[in-house]
């Protein structure tokens, strides 16, 4: 129809030009011309071409395309009562006819193009779906485009759309609120104090729900169940989930370790399914420090809110105590013990599977440990070389394959220093074990080790050898641990705080005393951390690549070709945190030829964790990673820069906060 009007003007100016020979002919006044004559075979072409236009124009909205013509009266009120519509277009996609439901809402698109009314209808053109659901004032469309056809079906389904919200907006969510550490706390303080703690924090639960409408019940004195739906759900996201906040700082002023942490379960109207998914959840949320929520849509995978705060010190001496007879229990009903850590093995990681073996090793019980096939860092490597003859004598050290024929269904396997089966450096020995410990650290994350005996993962903890000193003073047996182990765990513990400078608690001190008496060699674990003048030159390379981003964080990518190990890494990370100013720092690079990495370290303001998880990655509040296939250094850079913006968008205002109290 573009091109309709467009040959209406063409002619427009064809006749004006015929009116304007004839008049300019007139005044000449030259002999021998009949202006007469002329004049009437104008206005007759004229006319003829006008009555054309008009018919050609009239024929183009009515001619054999109406509905009634081709489906017949009863199918064009069956549609109308349908409430379905038709429009038919020509090949420059503009309108050339519609039906009458759309004519009596004042749909106004014959000879016009089709995106002029819906935009999105684009996409129908071009294949890229098989129909498209458009709103056009108070209505909803569904629009088909007929296949080897220039027609268009529209649906009215705004009806269907309006009940369709509501029951999404009624959408059962049940929720779980618990205050950490209040059970402990409990126990200590007196009755003074618990009113005001619950005055400053149980009661503004009770407020935060009210305020949303929110069906809220106290379980238990420090645990809270609430009943909402979706559409209080999303109010409560969009609020960034701000009773955390709230919690947080009414605890820090009141002087007492207490934060919280949520759990909401949605997606399923089958109740079972939900209560089973909110203890799941809750217990994640706590075992990754508290101070967060853990949500999951039935079919989805879990997202985080909150986390903002380092995990503090939560467990007690009594749980530690409980938590070695477990171990020395199921340790004693096996028939042998195994131990595995996580690949590319650290001092933390080899230290703690060290003290089990040899805590095993106290029952008279086989141990091995698995450490064979999944790599070595080189400064344990180093050390272990050194130490290679006394090692060899007290340990049996094996390869995933053998480990995995030897073990039996009475056999105990015990997983130190990682919960994510994806980690592990013994996969077949994982997957062959039907008896499984997991002692850890690290925030745990939704892929856990399946069907664990017994998990003892305490994020606030520094380092998985601090937790396993811990069970030493509670064994039955004297658990005989040599100078050169105790001064591995040491290592360990050493590497995991940058030197007692991060998640450092009065526990940490406590498990170094201890295996101080067991005679840690300073000197000696000073040597095992000892770089070489290449690694100090590759460190002081990786740190040239180092760029400002986002005033209070660095980033290091190393876009050269040269494979750089994790281990340097990490050193170059906690050397970048030296620099004044700098709250959290990445370096990125090639680890092997198809695998790149990030290494991640934060000085307790930015969470680092959640910007690698972001990225498929994990780890801990200030020291996280992660390790991809298939991609570049610059990807990876480009990737984490729009991750660091979002983490500052959704944090500003905790961020803003958490500064003020570092200062």
């Amino acid at each position: 129809m573009e091109r309709l009007e467009n040959i209406k003007v063409q002619i427009g100016i064809v006749i004006l030009a015929q009116f304007v020979a004839l008049f300019a002919l007139f005044m000449a006044d030259i002999e021998g011309v009949k202006i007469l004559p002329m004049l009437i075979l104008v206005i007759i072409n004229s006319l003829v071409v006008i009555w054309v236009v008009y018919w050609f124009e009239s024929d183009r909205e009515q001619r054999d395309i109406d509905i009634s013509r081709i489906l017949g009266h009863d199918a064009k009120d069956a549609l109308l009562i349908g409430e379905m519509g038709i429009i038919t277009y020509d090949e420059q996609y503009c309108a050339t006819w519609m039906s009458e439901l759309l004519q009596e809402r004042g749909v106004n698109i014959v000879g016009k193009k089709l995106t002029s009314w819906i935009g999105d209808i684009t996409e129908l053109f071009q294949g890229e779906v098989d129909s498209i659901t458009a709103h056009d004032g108070e209505y909803v469309y569904e629009i088909t485009r007929k296949e080897n056809g220039q027609v268009l079906f529209v649906k009215d389904i705004t009806e269907f759309a309006r009940i369709s919200e509501k029951f999404q907006e009624d959408g059962i969510v049940a929720g779980l609120l618990q205050l950490d550490n209040y059970m402990e706390i409990q126990q200590y303080e007196d009755e003074t104090k618990m009113a005001q703690i619950n005055t400053c924090l149980r009661q503004p639960l009770v407020e935060w729900a009210d305020k949303y409408g929110m069906l809220i019940r106290r379980l238990r004195s420090d645990r809270f169940l609430v009943v909402l739906n979706e559409k209080i759900y999303q109010q409560v996201v969009e609020d960034k989930f701000a009773i955390l906040n709230t919690v947080r700082k009414n605890a820090e002023d009141i002087d007492v370790s207490i934060t919280l942490s949520m759990a909401f379960a949605r997606g399923t109207d089958d109740f079972a399914q939900l209560d089973t998914m909110i203890s799941d959840l809750l217990e994640l949320a706590q075992s990754r420090g508290g101070d967060q929520a853990a949500v999951k849509k039935y079919g989805e995978s879990v997202k985080y809110y909150g986390g903002n705060s380092e995990a503090r010190e939560k467990r007690s001496k009594v749980r530690v105590r409980v938590m070695s007879q477990a171990i020395r229990e199921a340790i004693m009903e096996a028939k042998r013990v195994f131990v595995i850590g996580h690949r590319d093995m650290d001092f933390d990681c080899m230290g703690a599977a060290l003290c089990m073996s040899r805590l095993a090793t106290a029952y008279n019980k086989e141990s091995y440990i698995v450490s064979q096939s999944s790599g070595i860092e080189p400064q344990l490597a180093q050390a272990l070389t050194e130490y290679e003859d006394i090692f060899n004598g007290r340990h049996r050290f094996l390869q995933d394959e053998e480990a995995a024929r030897m073990i039996e269904d009475e056999d105990l396997l015990i997983v130190v220093d990682h919960n994510n089966p994806k980690q592990t450096g013994a996969p077949l020995t994982l997957e062959a074990a039907n008896r499984i410990i997991v002692i850890d650290h690290h925030r745990r994350s939704e892929d856990f080790i399946g069907n664990p005996l017994l998990v003892y993962v305490e994020t606030s903890a520094s380092s998985t050898c601090e937790l396993a000193a811990e069970f030493l003073p509670y064994q039955t047996n004297r658990v005989n641990l040599s100078e050169e182990e105790a001064t591995l765990m040491y290592v360990g513990i050493l590497v995991d705080t940058n030197r007692f400078r991060n998640r450092t608690g009065s526990r940490t001190f406590e498990s170094v005393a201890y295996l101080k008496k067991l005679g840690i060699d300073p000197i000696a674990a000073e040597n095992m951390l000892k770089e070489d003048f290449r690694d100090f030159a590759a460190k002081t390379e990786i740190m040239n690549y180092s760029q400002t981003y986002a005033d209070n964080i660095i980033i290091a990518a190393v876009e050269k070709d040269a494979q750089v190990n994790r281990t340097l890494m990490s050193q170059a990370a906690d050397s970048m945190l030296e620099i004044k100013g700098v709250e959290a720092s990445f370096v990125i690079a090639r680890i092997n030829e198809n695998e790149c990495g990030v290494s991640a370290r934060s000085k307790g303001v930015v969470n680092v964790q959640v910007i690698m998880e972001k990225m498929h990655g994990g780890g801990h509040f200030n020291a996280a990673a992660l390790q991809r296939k298939d991609t570049s250094v610059k990807a990876l850079k480009e990737e984490l820069k729009k991750k660091i913006d979002e983490y500052i968008e959704e944090n500003k205002e905790e961020t803003k906060d958490e500064s003020n109290t570092a200062k």
